[in-house]
């Protein structure tokens, strides 16, 4: 149970430290590791998270049971998305209205867990202060974190992390052997004049990872004699350099060094790669990057030459730069004159990947943009931060392309703030406001708020009707539709949405708004007892949406067919479709899908009388409403089906088997219990 990342190269040295790191994870609940950048920091703290808990040990107990959570906080360059930045680190995707610090808070209350904060430093004031009201509120939590500079919290216990030493053990020197192994399996540094070299190197470096990794990565075309001459150069240049302090000139001289080995395009890619937040895909990288000298196909090579460099590191299919290096590059960019113009370019690429996701929401790539979306989360958002103050209108396009996709994948607050801010920075009128304000009305009424969810359905259904748009008549309808159902109004849900249908005639396909007052209609259909109907139109839905493809609607209409086959007692018929459903939201990311269908999925074994595998899934359903921040919600005819799922399980099993089912379904990972509960498969699919 935990979220650590791997580990692709091997770990060396740092046996003193691990030891006293663990020792500390014992005696401490606060404990900062500090240090320049390169030092080494992130991965102590990752060897160390490994070995505190991790994956192996945390299903048989220890000090850790809830597991141990990674938190990556080197994105961000401000404080405003660090919350919910935590948040999906330990699997909290809040749908309440209350505000995020008080649902993590409670989330983590009653955890025993170790959450890990990589790369504090750009945010130590916000960091200090989240962390204290944690620790307050969970007794069980401990967290590592690491920083540049300490916290500054109450009870923080700091340990420096210092280079790898050059003298006893020679840790750096090993680190020098493996590095340069990988790199260039050729080099030999048995020739003494190759391992004085190597040492020279090491000593240089003053020991500092990063600087010897960036050396090393140069083997391939260079001696270690060169390299340890070439670097001598270098330092000497810097040591009368008094703009760098002396303990950032080891670093400065390898990153310097490397950057100016690399070609002139890898140094141009360099600095404009900096602008990016996240993990860099090949695409989005020739897209933003490609101009001037550099050609798109340029782009790949560069992308390539600096992977080999160890400027990027590869993750699957996508790079990422360590910060250190991004922020070399962004000084270089500025020395370019092109931080403006890439910044500009870099919104202007994910605003348009925003529209094209939303143009593309009723195809067969449905999933593969929900994944791409999910993706490139970081660089959504410093693309919204950069159009709010540079053009709020293309801002406000941007949150409502985006905002439905975040509401259906855990970001339900962070959409609701950015089209909230959007909104609020722009002030004029016309069509492209109606998208984000019917996108605000969609994380209200998720969120619970259905008054709220309503007013907004009657302004977005007004401003539809003032520009004689068909799609936005269709969304206001759908929103207006939703609105009444958790308002427990389904005659006007299926009035509104209905009307809306007749109105504007079409194929299901037409349009996504009229996709979803389809589902609003059957939702209402089996809401007022008309189940016979209900059933018809969600199977006809349900076919549809096979065919094309679509996966959203596909799960909802899987919903209503298990609730009614459910109310007219046929459970087998029953769980295979919410397993359906529960297969689509979990490729969507959806939780709070997967919560209700892993209810229904309880409710159709209690009633076959498998009381203990009821009770099972019954308790991993509780776990995702938890992590979703709600005690059970969905449409209000599903409640009397949760009672009579229990009474019927409890019966079943028998209350000791079911309470001992329902707590491994409850303290289970997630993965493994949505594994258990998917076993099996839809019948009319074969």
């Amino acid at each position: 149970m935990g979220n650590l990342p791997e580990e692709t190269t091997s770990f060396v040295g740092r046996t003193g430290e691990l030891a006293l790191l663990e020792r500390a994870l014992e005696e401490h609940r606060l404990i900062t590791l500090t240090g320049s950048g390169g030092v080494g920091k992130s991965r102590l703290a990752l060897r160390a998270a490994e070995r505190a808990g991790g994956r192996v040990t945390v299903r048989s107990g220890g000090r850790h049971p809830d597991g141990v959570w990674w938190a990556d906080l080197s994105p961000l360059y401000d404080d405003r998305l660090m919350l919910a930045t935590v948040s999906d680190a330990v699997g909290l995707s809040d749908y309440a209205q209350r505000v995020p610090v008080e649902a993590l808070r409670q989330w983590l209350g009653d955890r025993r867990l170790l959450l890990v904060l990589d790369s504090c430093e750009r945010l130590v004031p916000a960091c200090g202060h989240l962390v204290g009201e944690l620790l307050a509120a969970a007794p069980g939590l401990t967290v590592l974190a690491t920083s540049r500079q300490p916290l500054g919290t109450r009870g923080e216990h700091l340990i420096d992390v210092p280079p790898l030493p050059l003298e006893g053990d020679d840790e750096v020197l090993q680190l020098f052997r493996d590095r340069a192994a990988q790199a260039a399996p050729q080099v030999s540094l048995d020739d003494p004049g190759t391992a004085a070299a190597a040492v020279q190197i090491c000593r240089r470096l003053e020991g500092i990872p990063l600087a010897v990794e960036l050396a090393c990565a140069r083997l391939d075309e260079n001696s270690v004699e060169q390299i340890a001459d070439r670097l001598t150069s270098r330092f000497d240049i810097l040591t009368n350099d008094n703009v760098w302090p002396q303990r950032h000139r080891a670093l400065r001289t390898a990153i310097g060094w490397s950057h100016e080995l690399c070609a002139p395009l890898e140094r141009l890619l360099w600095a404009r790669l900096s602008v990016f937040r996240g993990d860099i895909d090949a695409q989005d990288a020739r897209e933003v990057c490609a101009g001037g000298p550099l050609s798109a196909d340029d782009v790949g090579t560069a992308l390539e030459g600096l992977a080999a460099q160890s400027v990027l590191r590869r993750d699957g299919n996508r790079y990422r730069m360590l910060d250190t290096l991004r922020e070399y590059g962004a000084l270089w960019l500025a020395e370019l004159g092109e931080d403006r113009l890439l910044t500009d370019r870099h919104a202007a690429y994910f605003a348009d990947l925003a529209r094209q996701a939303h143009d593309a929401w009723l195809g067969p790539d449905q999933v593969p943009w929900y994944r791409r979306v999910a993706d490139t989360h970081a660089d959504l958002c410093a693309a919204l931060n950069h159009l709010l103050a540079a053009d709020p209108e293309t801002a406000v396009k941007m949150a409502g392309h985006i905002g439905f996709f975040w509401c259906c994948s855990g970001h339900l607050h962070e959409a609701r703030i950015y089209l909230e801010r959007a909104l609020d920075a722009d002030r004029t009128t016309g069509p492209h406001r109606t998208p984000a304000l019917w996108a605000l009305g969609m994380t209200v009424v998720l969120q619970g708020d259905h008054e709220t969810a309503h007013r907004l359905g009657e302004q977005c259904g007004m401003a539809a009707w003032q520009e004689q748009d068909p799609e936005a008549m269709l969304a206001a309808a759908y929103l207006l539709g939703i609105a009444y159902l958790m308002m427990s109004r389904p005659q006007a849900a299926y009035t509104v949405a209905d009307r809306a249908l007749r109105a504007l005639p079409g194929g299901p396909f037409d349009s996504a708004a009229r996709l979803r007052c389809r589902i609003v209609r059957i939702f209402a259909l089996t809401a007022m007892g008309r189940l016979d109907e209900a059933g018809e139109e969600a199977a006809d839905l349900r076919r549809v949406c096979l065919e094309h493809g679509e996966s959203w609607t596909r799960s909802y209409a899987d919903y209503q067919l298990a609730l009614v086959h459910l109310l007219q007692g046929r459970p087998y018929e029953a769980e295979g479709h919410a397993r359906s459903m529960i297969a689509c939201k979990r490729q969507l990311g959806d939780s709070f899908g997967i919560a209700l269908g892993l209810d229904l999925l309880a409710a159709a074994f209690a009633a076959q009388g498998n009381g203990e595998r009821a009770a099972h899934a019954y308790g991993t359903g509780q776990a995702y409403w938890h992590m979703v921040g709600h005690p059970q919600r969905g449409t209000p005819e599903l409640a009397p089906v949760r009672a009579k799922c229990e009474e019927q399980a409890r019966a079943a099993a028998g209350n000791p088997a079911y309470e001992d089912a329902f707590h491994r379904g409850l303290v289970d990972d997630g993965e493994s219990a949505l594994a258990h509960a998917l076993r099996g498969h839809l019948r009319s699919e074969g």
